[in-house]
Order: C-alpha cells, then sequence, then structure tokens
C-alpha cells in the first residue's frame, strides 16, 4: 500500500509565473525522459522482482521517491501556470479560443483541460506511453536500463535549469539533478556488487556460451562499404571487457552461400 503525507519531497517555489515554462516541465513529468517513465519502471520492476529482498525493495523506495518528484513538478506547473481565480477559468477559455497567443505560447490544454494543472503528457501533448517501461526480469539488464532512464533524465533536468532565470525553480530542479546523479550511481552500484562486467556480460549470464557461434562474440563488423573505415578503437582489439574473448575488427561479407 503507498500512505499520503500531504507534504512536498522538497518545497516548490516560483518566483513569477511563466505559461511558456510551465509547458516545457511537462517534459520532465510525461516524457519518455520524464518521472512518470522512471517511477513505473521503478515499480513494475519490483513488483515483479525475484531474489534478494534488498533489490526489490530498494526498487521501491526509489519507485515511490518519483511519485514525490511527480507530485513536485506538477506543483511547479501549477504554480507557472497561477493568475486566474478558479471561477474564471472556464470563461478564459470559452472567451478565448486563441488563449494559446494570449499567454505566449502555452500550452492551451492547461486551460482547456486540466484548469491550470499539469497533464500526463510531454511538453508537446503526447499522452505518456506505458510502451516505455523496461522491465526485462533480469536485473543486471533493468539496471543499465535504469542508469539510461537516469541518465536521460538529469539530461533533461539540466536543460530545463538552464531555460529559466526564475530562483525558485533552479533551486528545484538543481534537487531533481542532484537526486539523478545519486539515482545514476546507485544503480550502477547494484552491477558493480553483482560483479561488475566480468560477473554479469554477457547479459543474461546464465545462458552457456559455448553455445553462442562464438567465432562472433568479440568480431567488431564494419559495414563500411569500401573497408576504410575509421571504427576503431577500444571495441575492435585487445581483451573484451567482460574479459571472456579478444576483440577482433572484420569487413563485413555477406556469409550466405549463393543461390543460383
Amino acid at each position: 500500500m503507498f500512505y499520503y503525507d500531504g507534504k512536498l519531497q522538497y518545497e516548490v517555489k516560483v518566483d513569477k509565473p511563466n505559461p511558456q515554462f510551465a509547458k516545457m516541465l511537462q517534459q520532465a513529468i510525461g516524457g519518455i525522459e520524464g518521472e512518470m517513465k522512471v517511477c513505473l519502471q521503478y515499480l513494475f520492476q519490483a513488483f515483479g522482482a525475484r531474489g534478494p529482498a534488498k533489490y526489490r525493495d530498494m526498487l521501491l523506495d526509489t519507485g515511490t521517491e518519483e511519485i514525490a518528484h511527480i507530485e513536485m513538478l506538477a506543483t511547479a506547473v501549477a504554480l507557472n501556470l497561477e493568475g486566474a481565480p478558479n471561477g474564471v477559468k472556464d470563461e478564459m477559455a470559452a472567451d478565448d479560443p486563441f488563449l494559446e497567443q494570449i499567454m505566449g505560447g502555452a500550452n492551451p490544454r492547461h486551460i482547456l483541460s486540466s484548469g491550470l494543472g499539469a497533464l500526463a503528457t510531454d511538453s508537446c501533448g503526447v499522452p505518456f506511453n506505458g510502451s516505455w517501461i523496461i522491465d526485462t526480469g533480469n536485473i543486471a539488464a533493468n539496471m543499465y536500463a535504469n542508469v539510461t532512464a537516469e541518465s536521460a533524465g538529469r539530461v533533461l533536468a539540466t536543460r530545463l535549469w538552464k531555460s529559466t532565470d526564475d530562483k525558485g525553480m533552479k533551486d528545484m530542479l538543481a534537487f531533481l539533478i542532484a537526486r539523478d546523479t545519486m539515482h545514476q550511481n546507485q544503480w550502477l552500484a547494484v552491477l558493480e556488487e553483482l560483479g561488475g562486467l566480468k560477473g554479469n556480460h554477457p547479459i543474461p549470464n546464465s545462458f552457456p556460451q559455448a553455445e553462442e557461434n562464438k567465432e562472433f562474440s568479440y568480431k567488431f563488423i564494419s559495414t563500411h562499404v569500401d573497408g576504410k573505415s575509421k571504427a576503431e578503437g577500444r571495441w575492435s582489439s585487445g581483451k573484451s571487457i567482460d574479459e571472456k574473448g579478444d576483440f577482433s575488427w572484420k569487413k563485413e561479407n555477406p556469409m550466405e552461400k549463393n543461390r543460383n
């Protein structure tokens, strides 16, 4: 069960309401890099978790924290849209069908649909999509997906931070950026605890590697048509990252025999 205490995890203040910034904040709520994605991703991973209970509880704790981040951002959207008393919201929508232009590029649905509140959409109004949630049932694969999600979320939060001069919004975003830092490190710490690169790779490590076509397990294949690709680096020579093979480089050629 989940319980609500009526308090924000971190205080949210807006010095000067800005409908355009409210529209931008929607990306951090319902966008593919947003808090709804990580919240539901961690919770579904927890609901289906097997193995040590500490990983399930950690995912539950973090997924629940992300609910708090959605609440903070929704509050920030509402504060940025403040300015119209509750009693005149419907009048505003009815009297002026060109509200988006009047409000300087704001999302008209913040008036027409939500009455100056947040929506479960991205900044372009695209509804949140549950297919963005990744849960493979493999804890190592899930952790990599989580690192990617937090990395993308931190990129977004830093861009939002740079897009506003509002001290209150900068303060809130600085908190969210800090939590993204923790969560990136958190998921990487799980991978380290599980055995690191050598212990986890290739994923799933339960499959007998001898059964795959090992000729191609650590071979970088260049598809550059004239064979002059510059794609040579750590991935094309030397010991593989999991230390279970050696990298090599090969120009691609069709391996299927002629059908004539």
